[in-house]
């Protein structure tokens, strides 16, 4: 989503080469690309006046720091207003400490409510809390179903009845929840193609019967100032305790989640990052700035692998990596890993200096899932010994797995490439281990450091002797040749 904004952010700041003071003159005619660069992006256009305004303000007779260039001044300038500008801090939800928390959930038809309600629910129960679902949505009749399927899936009650009005049911379900002790309700409400007294009068009656303790409207950042004008409109009839922005994962240029605090002055609370049941993530403005501004997410990135990788696991990997013991098993549990982070294009974005390299770049991750589905249709043998696996087997792995004979031997000269590569950690360790310790070093050893390092061979090699190195070189060109006649 923000691919476009931060590219041409990176090619405003790449300008900014001049030095002494932060001239009026300069700073001016660098905001100008800043401003139409905004503008662009489908920020509010006061918004952009406003913010515009006030890091001119800064900036202007700012003196050059020792040691920074007055470019990297001026975006650390523009990063902290665009901070203020979304929010300072993380917003939360306000738990009531007594009785169920009611979290009413308001916004247009295909803004993706019914899905948001879904994904709260799961992260409310990743949290400990026991979420009640509420299909309250009687205008769109597949809605009471895909919350139901969604509750399904989740593992999460959902409560409806047939024949209420809506704010009837909403009513009905704060008695449910004491009865099955759930301690956070969430309210489905109905959506409308666009705001209209009707759509209003409903949820303003919900809201007077439920007493919600947060009010959320979910927008849809893919419609871009639409869902500016829509969540102020809704902030005039509701009293909103904050917004989730949808569809962060499309092409959306990024102004909406920019101007949403500065129109409403609501906060963000969650961003929707994809269509899976996990895709939702609390709102960091400090972490966005940096994103719009090209300087990468890095914790953001750390989450993710926190979360896709167990420390257990990945402590055992570890082990077997450095006893050369990894395997076609391990390399999927890898792949996996990998997949469960997210879009690899995505993850390149949160690290810095890295995602504006790799903007046009287009990465097939479909690589992924096949090489996972070929080890899967190895026997247990096959991926610990993958030296095992001549043309018959190939041709049944191949088989099994939807794949051709020539994408298993991809995939086993790929693992090969990447079990030497990490057989060479283990070796360099060992080596590690056999140097002197700090403050160890004898003064001829200082003068000649050859005389106690090991012999680089055995880096390699993994032999005590020149014999059997010889050996071994003749063993692995005899395997060669065989794997040569066996492809004729």
């Amino acid at each position: 989503m923000f691919e476009y904004i931060s590219e041409r952010f990176g090619q405003i700041f790449d300008k900014l080469r001049y030095g002494g003071k932060l001239s009026e003159d300069n700073i001016r005619e660098g905001l100008r690309d800043v401003r139409r660069a905004l503008l662009e992006a489908d920020v509010n256009v006061q918004v952009v006046r406003d913010f515009l305004a006030k890091v001119e303000t800064k900036a202007v007779g700012e003196a050059v720091l020792n040691g920074v260039q007055p470019g990297q001044q001026v975006v650390q300038i523009v990063h902290d207003e665009l901070i203020a500008l979304m929010g300072e801090g993380q917003a939360t939800i306000a738990f009531a400490a007594k009785g169920p928390t009611v979290i009413l959930m308001a916004g247009l038809q295909g803004s993706g409510k019914t899905t948001t309600c879904g994904k709260l629910a799961r992260l409310l129960k990743e949290q400990g809390r026991k979420p009640l679902l509420v299909a309250a949505d009687l205008q769109r009749p597949a809605a009471i179903e895909q919350l139901k399927i969604l509750g399904g899936q989740l593992g999460v009650p959902v409560f409806h009845q047939t024949g209420l009005k809506p704010a009837d049911l909403c009513a009905q379900a704060l008695v449910a929840a004491d009865v099955q002790a759930c301690d956070v309700v969430i309210l489905d409400t109905a959506g409308r193609l666009h705001v209209d007294d009707e759509l209003m009068s409903e949820v303003a009656d919900i809201h007077k019967r439920t007493s919600p303790h947060q009010t959320f409207l979910v927008v849809d950042a893919m419609t871009g100032q639409d869902a500016v004008t829509s969540a102020k409109a809704f902030d005039e009839r509701l009293p909103l305790d904050g917004v989730i922005v949808t569809k962060l994962d499309g092409d959306a240029r990024g102004g909406a989640i920019v101007s949403l605090r500065a129109v409403t002055g609501k906060p963000i609370k969650f961003v929707g990052v994809g269509e899976k049941l996990d895709a939702l993530q609390p709102f960091h403005p400090d972490r966005y700035a940096r994103r719009i501004l090209g300087m990468g997410d890095i914790l953001s990135f750390v989450e993710k692998a926190q979360s896709a990788v167990d420390e257990k696991k990945a402590k055992e990997l570890e082990e077997r990596v450095l006893k050369n013991k990894f395997d076609l098993q391990d390399f999927q549990s890898q792949l996996q890993a990998i997949m469960k982070m997210g879009s690899l294009k995505d993850l390149l974005g949160l690290i810095p200096g890295v995602g504006a390299k790799f903007a046009g770049l287009q990465i097939d991750e479909t690589i992924f899932r096949k090489y996972s589905s070929i080890i899967g249709s190895m026997t247990k043998g096959e991926r610990q010994r993958p030296d095992l696996i001549d043309m018959s087997r190939r041709r049944r792995i191949a088989h099994g797995s939807g794949t051709s004979t020539n994408d298993v031997q991809a995939l086993l000269k790929h693992f090969d490439a990447m079990k030497k590569m990490m057989g060479k950690f283990g070796d360099i360790q060992d080596m590690a281990k056999k140097l002197p310790g700090e403050g160890q070093l004898t003064p001829e050893q200082l003068a000649n450091p050859q005389a106690f390092m090991p012999n680089p061979n055995r880096l390699f090699a993994k032999r005590e002797d020149k014999d059997a190195l010889k050996r071994y070189r003749e063993e692995r060109k005899k395997k060669k040749l065989a794997a040569k006649k066996s492809k004729r």
